[in-house]
């Protein structure tokens, strides 16, 4: 009797059956989002609308549930950024090729990122609203140093990891040995090694604060500040913001853990398909990182971005793109990983003799 022996994967075990502890980390993110959902709901709900406070100005706009929609829909809308899919993504890609738990990586990611923006609209809150004309005015030392910051970190990190997972696809085809260029890269993609480290990441990515979607909610906050509203009806912005974000960053980093999962431990035509693509990720990472990165690198040293023709191309959209990729990509792994198992405990019968 023959035996066939197949490839484990680095840590032995099977990376697209999720283990119990990876199940349990995605029930606990899933109660940390609900109770966002719960905190920013309920006290917009139960607490802000009967109160009838109103944001001040010629018009008296009203601070009810249609606010409280538009900054859960800022949070969402922020969730779909290219920049936002593709670090998820590919780092998600990197530590399931490690076979290391990777379910909750956009979780961690957004709630690093929120952290900043909760702390922003907490200031305003407190009644430093000036923070709001520091960060939306074009003037502004703070803006000015932001609009360095967040580009710049984007862009070298999402380059970063586009390079890491390239030179482990190189690996994973046997393509040669590795060179110093080869370990260098391998040494940085490994310091990410839980999902939990993502968060200083998307803390990192927040500190810039230079989208439209956050400084659009600064500027909610900031009206609700000088309306002098009282601080629990302000917090109910950036609770939104928050919940409507991590739910989808969440949902995100879900679908790439499952996709890049399952496709790992298939069949070679099923690992084309991965490679596939990892490869459509990796190059949305690269190109916007460069276009993050030259951004920056103009805005600091005062001359013309090369690369400001990319603003033609409406890369706002590019994360939609990639997560439908993703979803593509997991339902036709899903289905084809259903048929193989079918076809494997049903051997074909052969033709009845008459």
């Amino acid at each position: 009797m023959s035996t066939t022996t197949t490839a484990a994967s680095p840590r032995g075990a099977r990376r697209h059956t999720l283990s119990a502890a990876e199940r349990r980390s995605m029930v606990l993110a899933s109660l940390a989002v609900l109770a966002l959902h719960v905190l920013g709901w309920g006290s917009l709900f139960l607490l802000v609308g009967p109160a009838q406070l109103e944001l001040g100005g010629a018009q008296g706009q009203v601070f009810g549930v249609a606010v409280g929609i538009t900054a859960f829909t800022l949070g969402a809308r922020h969730a779909f950024d290219a920049d936002h899919i593709a670090a998820i993504d590919n780092t998600t890609r990197r530590l399931v090729a490690e076979g290391r738990p990777a379910t909750n990586v956009g979780f961690w990611f957004s709630l690093g990122h929120s952290t900043v923006v909760v702390a922003l609209a907490a200031l305003v809150a407190a009644g430093l609203s000036t923070l709001v004309r520091d960060a939306t005015s074009a003037e502004s030392t703070w803006n000015r140093f932001t609009s360095v910051w967040g580009p710049l970190v984007a862009g070298i990190f999402l380059l970063v990891i586009a390079a890491v997972n390239v030179v482990s696809l190189r690996a994973s085809g046997g393509h040669g040995p590795a060179g110093p260029v080869t370990r260098v890269l391998d040494r940085i993609g490994t310091r990410i090694r839980t999902p939990r480290q993502m968060y200083v990441v998307g803390l990192l990515f927040g500190l810039g604060f230079d989208t439209a979607t956050e400084v659009s909610l600064l500027i909610l906050a900031g009206s609700a500040g000088v309306a002098q509203l009282p601080w629990w009806a302000v917090m109910t912005l950036p609770v939104l913001f928050a919940a409507g974000m991590s739910t989808f960053d969440l949902l995100e980093g879900w679908v790439a853990r499952l996709a890049y999962g399952r496709a790992a431990d298939q069949p070679d035509r099923l690992r084309r398909y991965n490679v596939g693509v990892t490869l459509v990720s990796v190059v949305v990472a690269g190109v916007v990182g460069l276009v993050s990165l030259s951004g920056a690198l103009a805005t600091w040293g005062g001359w013309p971005d090369p690369l400001a023709w990319t603003t033609t191309l409406a890369t706002d959209y590019w994360g939609w793109g990639l997560a439908a990729i993703l979803l593509v990509a997991l339902v036709w792994l899903t289905v084809a990983r259903r048929s193989a198992g079918r076809g494997s405990h049903h051997p074909a019968v052969g033709p009845i003799s008459s």
